[in-house]
């Protein structure tokens, strides 16, 4: 039996134990009941969706384009804005709104119509009801001006008449009427000819509307990751371009002068122009019009030369060499290599002997990501109301280009330039884009 006075030292453990675990239970219980109290009484958490609504609304934004097909610059421009950067919705969502379209003509393969109707986005018969969404007044923040594209006239020298200036007659008509601007951007040239290309230029200064233009090949990557040293002293460039002069011509140009605009004292003008085709090319070599051995360079650039084992005179029947003459000295070499190259590449030589050379890629396939570079920029100017580059050097490429074409019309003739002897100077700066997304087919989304 059992002595009473005696402690049983194991069944009193069992108790203690117990009992601790009943006040640590009940413990936990009542933080519970705490915890579930004060949840249930606080304010509900917002939303993703409540926080979005603190973010700046969207810019709006209106497109007036030419035409509007699959893989068109209306496409691979603004489409951005209601696919994402990537074109395909998976991409990054911009913080500007497509809102209104005005299409000057509607192709057999038009996908404009489609794509209004699935975002939502009004089409307007009048580029004034386009800016004013109908209500008379200015109603957008930005203006995407593409001119490219469409059944369009050529002019005597060849180059294709968009209506740019009209275009920009109706919207800058709106912007008086509403006593308000907003940033504009041009694709590619002001203007196929001089006399517009000024005009543009100059009603945007006396407006201050923010303007921009351009090509998206200044912003692309390059293979090495190259550029010309700011304030260098530069002697000559020499770039490779293919295609046509009126077309991808105008993009070499524009790479060019973003390559040139850094040099020492900035840009001084071009003083004169001059065409050359055919055999006129070779000799021009052989005769040091342009540094054969930068050309060498330039091509050695390239990733899918299509020349084989022939030479150039044997790969390439119909040459073209634009020869630009700038008032500081410095001479561009623009080759038009059809047979020997599809890519855009440059070679130039400093001063001091150095020389150093790039390949411009373009993604040549679904996205084409490139373009997302140009749409950037634009999206910069529409928030700070700066242009991201200056438009100076769009003016300079299409006077460049006007003059270029003039001069093979008269048999590779040199002109003199004058009109095109103006200085700016530009403190944009290329950077390396990340790698882009998978390309994916040209005729798919």
């Amino acid at each position: 039996m059992q002595d009473w006075k005696k402690p049983d030292m194991a069944n009193g453990r069992r108790w203690r134990t117990r009992l601790s675990g009943l006040i640590c239970g009940l413990g936990l219980v009542s933080i519970m009941l705490f915890v579930l109290t004060n949840v249930m009484a606080a304010p509900e958490a917002p939303a993703a969706e409540a926080v979005a609504l603190d973010a700046p609304a969207p810019k709006k934004i209106a497109a007036i384009v030419t035409t509007y097909y699959h893989n068109s610059h209306a496409d691979v421009i603004a489409s951005r804005l209601l696919q994402t950067d990537t074109l395909d919705d998976k991409g990054r969502t911009y913080p500007l709104k497509l809102v209104s379209l005005y299409m000057d003509q509607v192709a057999d393969k038009d996908i404009g119509r489609k794509l209004a109707a699935d975002h939502g986005v009004a089409i307007y018969d009048k580029i004034a009801d386009a800016l004013t969404l109908g209500t008379g007044k200015l109603a957008v923040d930005g203006v995407l001006l593409i001119g490219e594209h469409g059944n369009y006239t050529l002019s005597p020298s060849g180059n294709i008449e968009y209506p740019k200036r009209r275009f920009f007659e109706e919207i800058v008509k709106v912007f008086e009427d509403s006593n308000r601007v907003v940033p504009i951007f041009v694709d590619k040239h002001l203007a196929d000819n001089w006399t517009d290309a000024k005009w543009l230029y100059d009603t945007a200064q006396r407006l201050k509307i923010p303007l921009m233009a351009g090509s998206s090949v200044p912003l692309t990557w390059r293979y090495p990751a190259a550029d010309v040293g700011r304030d260098a002293e530069l002697k000559e460039v020499v770039v490779v371009s293919y295609h046509t002069l009126t077309a991808y011509g105008f993009h070499a140009l524009e790479f060019a002068q973003a390559l040139v605009e850094r040099r020492r004292g900035g840009e001084t003008g071009i003083k004169a122009v001059q065409t050359l085709t055919g055999p006129a090319v070779w000799e021009a070599g052989e005769k040091g019009v342009f540094d054969v051995k930068l050309l060498d360079e330039a091509m050695g650039r390239l990733r899918g030369p299509q020349q084989g084992k022939r030479t150039l005179k044997e790969a390439v029947p119909t040459p073209i060499l634009s020869i630009i003459e700038y008032a500081d000295g410095l001479r561009v070499n623009v080759l038009t290599l059809n047979g020997a190259a599809a890519e855009w590449s440059a070679a130039w030589r400093y001063k001091d002997g150095r020389s150093a050379s790039t390949l411009f890629w373009t993604q040549e396939a679904r996205p084409f990501m490139h373009f997302t570079y140009l749409l950037n920029g634009f999206e910069q100017m529409v928030q700070t109301n700066r242009p991201t580059w200056p438009p100076e050097r769009t003016l300079m490429t299409s006077g460049a280009l006007d003059a270029l074409l003039i001069s093979q019309t008269f048999q590779g003739g040199r002109l003199e330039t004058p009109h095109l002897n103006f200085s700016y100077r530009s403190d944009w700066n290329w950077q390396q884009p990340p790698l882009p997304p998978p390309g994916r087919p040209i005729p798919g989304q």
